[in-house]
């Protein structure tokens, strides 16, 4: 999403009737029951726990618990509102993801698997050298924790809001409050408690979506069966654009960037692949993959369902839509009534945090083996743990003081050019035989997104042309042909 977007997301600002204290004790509730899993799961856990959950998840509840740590709070916002703009055409796009899914599936993970890797930048280390590890293992981390703070933040933004205002704590506190929580829960466990917590918070995540659907449904007078078949019967309900090349909704384009978004910010992403790399074998992480990669087409079309929903709720009570299409339900969710206000809350608190405590232990986890090998010992990697959170505070409080949403989609930019060197890199160890010269492949690393950047300055200036997925293809592409121009001779 872009974050132009997300930041319409602040409209729950207005939301007022809901009490403080009604919602900080659902909220203190969620995390009880989070320390709880955490305390069971986590003890006696030592690093090969933390970073792999000793290769002993079982892949169902994996499986199920990606698809809540795939969502991410701002995606629970703008998902609905996407049928404002696009009908139900970004169902092409997660019909690409299942594809996606599959080459990570039998390409990826048997790699990953044969080669027993704790960080995914390890084959690079393997392939390539030196060099093409630590560059690969920066540019995520770098990517990592800007994009996960900027996320964060929203979140932080809302129970702000919602809670703490009211006993006039301040936001760097509230932050503080927050990811310390995040490394409570996290500290002695990482992935072996994070499979237990993302299962336990996707089902927080599912169940507020699908009792929020259940009040409208209930405002408008349907039953399911009569919600489905009005949904069905409207504009709304396109899914496939077949005709119109031009348009960014053509079946083509959505599919065949679907299956790139997933290959590169899922097959190539420490955080995404460390769960996966959790369960017993090669073969049950595979099932594991595929099993929540189908699971994107219905859980996404259940989204964009309760966005026609509201839409016709909106029609029927004669108010005007919102201009920006991830303002519907926050709108909606200020006029439900506590309920509905307070599960809107703690799906918004699920679906981020299990985002955010993956994001901090990946990164923990990139920072131990691959970066300061050295420090890969129980006592080194909590203090580069607490080091990591600690990083993530900072980060959060500098995009809240810069209090520039253009900043914001900058940092957001940034975060979507750095896969392109990453998808290069993996392209050029698993297609080719040649090895790179390594003293150049941190330069071209840094070369290939600034000239990507400025080549759609130039279409969009000259020509009128806005990139869109395709620029990760291109980023990629021009990574790959630098490092084939700088291998070395036979």
């Amino acid at each position: 999403m872009a974050l132009a977007e997300s930041l319409s997301f602040l409209i729950i600002y207005h939301i007022t009737r809901v009490t403080s204290i009604i919602i900080l004790c659902a909220v203190v509730l969620y995390f009880a029951l989070l320390m709880a899993v955490s305390r069971l799961t986590g003890a006696k856990a030592d690093n090969e726990a933390f970073y792999r959950a000793g290769r002993k998840a079982p892949w169902p509840a994996v499986a199920f618990g990606m698809v809540g740590a795939s969502i991410s709070g701002i995606t629970f916002v703008s998902v609905p509102g996407m049928v404002m703009r696009t009908q139900m055409t970004y169902l092409q796009t997660c019909l690409g993801f299942i594809l996606g899914y599959v080459v990570v599936a039998l390409l990826l993970l048997p790699l990953y698997y044969r080669l027993n890797l704790t960080s995914i930048y390890g084959y690079l280390g393997q392939r390539l050298g030196r060099r093409s590890h630590l560059t690969g293992s920066t540019f995520f981390l770098l990517s990592k924790m800007a994009g996960a703070s900027v996320r964060f933040y929203v979140v932080c933004m809302i129970l702000q809001r919602f809670v703490f205002d009211a006993f006039h704590v301040p936001l760097p506190l509230t932050v503080v409050l927050l990811v310390a929580l995040i490394w409570l829960y996290t500290r002695r466990g990482g992935m072996k408690t994070l499979v237990w917590t993302d299962t336990m918070q996707t089902v927080f995540l599912f169940t507020a979506l699908l009792l929020i659907i259940y009040s409208v449904t209930q405002r408008l007078d349907m039953t399911a069966a009569d919600a489905v078949a009005a949904v069905w019967r409207s504009d709304m309900s396109r899914v496939f654009v077949w005709g119109d090349w031009v348009s960014t909704q053509n079946f083509w384009k959505q599919f065949v960037s679907g299956m790139f978004i997933v290959v590169v910010m899922t097959g190539l992403d420490q955080d995404m692949m460390q769960k996966n790399l959790t369960c017993r074998t090669k073969r049950e992480a595979q099932k594991d993959m595929l099993s929540y990669g189908v699971a994107f087409v219905p859980v996404n079309a259940l989204f964009l369902t309760l966005g026609a929903l509201l839409v016709m709720l909106s029609q029927r009570q004669g108010v005007a839509l919102p201009s920006a299409g991830d303002s519907i339900l926050p709108e909606f969710v200020a006029q439900a009534g506590t309920v509905v206000e307070v599960l809107f809350v703690l799906g918004i608190v699920a679906a981020s945090f299990s985002s955010a405590d993956s994001a901090l232990t990946s990164l923990t986890t990139i920072f131990c083996v691959d970066l300061m090998p050295a420090a890969d010992n129980t006592a080194s990697r909590r203090r580069v743990h607490v080091a990591m959170c600690a990083v993530f505070v900072v980060v959060i409080l500098l995009v809240h003081a810069a209090g520039s949403k253009s900043l914001i989609d900058a940092i957001y930019t940034i975060v979507g050019y750095t896969y392109g060197p990453l998808l290069g890199l993996f392209a050029f160890g698993l297609l080719t035989h040649c090895q790179t010269s390594e003293k150049w492949v941190p330069y071209i690393a840094v070369f290939s997104p600034l000239a990507c950047y400025a080549a759609s300055l130039a279409a969009e200036k000259y020509y009128g042309y806005r990139f869109g997925y395709e620029l990760l293809l291109m980023n990629g592409l021009l990574t790959f042909i630098m490092l084939f121009c700088c291998r070395k001779r036979a």
